[in-house]
């Protein structure tokens, strides 16, 4: 059973990643279909930056997992035997 700290840090992260989806979603999906002079656009970055910042986020994503996975096998090599 998860503690209480640990349930804390989980719904603090599906709280951040319901928020992160939810302002991802408007920009990208609803902000096309209001005027560009409607108050709403002051609270979204460019258009431009809807694909260029998932794009950033992925390659990250990618260097880190590439980093782990070198490391792991880094560590669990065996040495060859020398006869």
């Amino acid at each position: 059973m998860a503690t209480g700290a640990d349930q804390a840090v989980g719904f603090g992260l599906v709280g951040f990643s319901l928020l992160l989806f939810t302002y991802y979603t408007i920009w990208v999906i609803v902000l096309p279909f209001v005027d560009s002079d409607h108050v709403i656009h002051s609270y979204f970055l460019p258009r431009e930056y809807s694909v260029i910042l998932p794009g950033v986020a992925a390659l990250i994503l990618l260097l880190f997992v590439g980093t782990f996975i070198g490391v792991v096998t880094w560590k669990n090599r065996k040495p060859k035997k020398v006869d």
